[in-house]
């Protein structure tokens, strides 16, 4: 569908924009706040002492660290390994955010996985279990309620700044995808029904944009999601006028690439891949090389045919 010059120059402004990745997760103060409680009182740090070497562009390398600290910060999960390896290395205690998943992969028994069942949301909107490792304890992993209890609390408290999004049905992210998977629905997105989008129109006075990215989809797509119920807590986000004008170009696109009834779901002349045709001719050659095909027949017996 053709894009208006102001599209294509957000488009084009869009690709010079750093891009967020996991590594990108600001620690929302209120967390960073419990979390740091919880170390002042599980091995007596001096808060005057800590210090946080991490912040997007940074080089924790070139970063001073005074004799004495302690480094209690959310490192960028990417190089993590190497990061406990440099700071303990220099003798430095730390207590780092890190990714719960693949806490216990590490080989080396130096350090220390803390678990929480913590699920973070992070100031990009991002919600990452999250895990800690230090090299302040002397057991090799840890479950602690403690510290779960603490983190669940400070996200409640905070919890109003990240109001969840009722988006239209013709809206698909990535988390609905995931829903129609654990739910046992198979949906799939064909090109021609589909418009990737990063905001809404409707998003954009707000400063707000969908994370993660989205398709605009035709209806029939849309039909096939699954819904989980609404929330009457939910900021609702409807389409503006030229995102219907899209939706109703892609399901103009979908009808036509749709087969009409009756046709099934079987090869058409047009959709049979280069496999097919292989195996057709291949079929011919061996029904001619043992005189079964047209060619490979007697005169007599064509004239029968």
């Amino acid at each position: 569908m053709p894009k208006n010059r102001r599209d294509d120059y957000e488009g084009f402004v869009e690709k010079f924009k750093p891009k967020k990745t996991t590594d990108d997760c600001m620690t929302p103060p209120e967390v960073y706040e419990a979390v740091l409680s919880w170390c002042e009182r599980e091995y007596g740090i001096d808060r005057a002492s800590v210090v946080r070497p991490f912040w997007p562009g940074g080089d924790f390398e070139a970063f001073d660290y005074p004799d004495g600290c302690v480094v209690v910060d959310n490192p960028p999960f990417s190089i993590l390994a190497r990061i406990c390896d440099w700071l303990d290395g220099r003798g430095v205690p730390f207590f780092l955010f890190a990714p719960a998943l693949t806490a216990l992969s590490r080989k080396s028994k130096r350090y220390c996985a803390i678990l929480a069942d913590a699920r973070v949301t992070y100031d990009n909107g991002a919600g990452v279990l999250t895990g800690f490792v230090t090299n302040m304890c002397q057991d090799v992993a840890q479950a602690r309620p403690d510290l779960a209890r603490d983190i669940r609390a400070a996200q409640a408290a905070r919890g109003a700044k990240f109001p969840k999004f009722a988006y239209p049905d013709n809206l698909v992210t990535p988390a609905m995808l995931g829903s129609c998977a654990r739910h046992g629905l198979d949906v799939r997105i064909p090109r021609e029904e589909c418009e990737p989008v990063c905001r809404l129109d409707a998003q954009k006075a707000a400063g707000k944009a969908v994370f993660g990215g989205g398709l605009l989809v035709s209806d029939a797509v849309a039909a096939r999601m699954w819904r989980a119920e609404p929330d009457p807590d939910a900021v609702p986000w409807g389409l503006s006028e030229r995102e219907r004008a899209i939706v109703r170009g892609l399901n103009e696109a979908g009808s036509k690439k749709r087969p009409r009834a009756g046709e099934g779901r079987g090869f058409t002349p047009f959709t049979r891949p280069a496999a097919f045709f292989k195996h057709a001719r291949r079929s011919k050659e061996r029904e001619r090389a043992h005189g079964h095909g047209e060619e490979g027949r007697k005169p007599e017996e064509r004239e029968r045919v």
